[in-house]
């Protein structure tokens, strides 16, 4: 598992990915339920399957932490309805 870390600050996840690069996941948080407003995958690791690195690692977070989600970036939404396994994270 991909090391991550919650940057409440910034209203962020980050996962580490390889050597120093790190994914970034934005949110705003209601309540238990993040809306999920953008990601981020560094220029250099694009289309080589890093998306579902992150997304595994920040669902798994989201699991831990008794969060729900409310994919509003168009990638989350993708995989969201890619991966039924994970759909019991989706806010009602």
């Amino acid at each position: 598992m991909n090391a991550i870390t919650h940057d409440s600050n910034n209203k962020c996840y980050l996962i580490t990915l390889e050597g120093n690069a790190v994914a970034k996941v934005y949110y705003e948080k209601k309540g238990n339920i993040l809306d999920v407003i953008s990601t981020r995958i560094p220029d250099e690791l694009q289309g080589r399957g890093y998306g579902k690195v992150m997304m595994e690692s920040f669902l798994s977070e989201m699991k831990t932490s008794n969060l729900q989600i409310v994919p509003v970036c168009s990638y989350v939404v993708h995989y969201m309805n890619k991966n039924e396994q994970w759909q019991f994270l989706l806010a009602k």
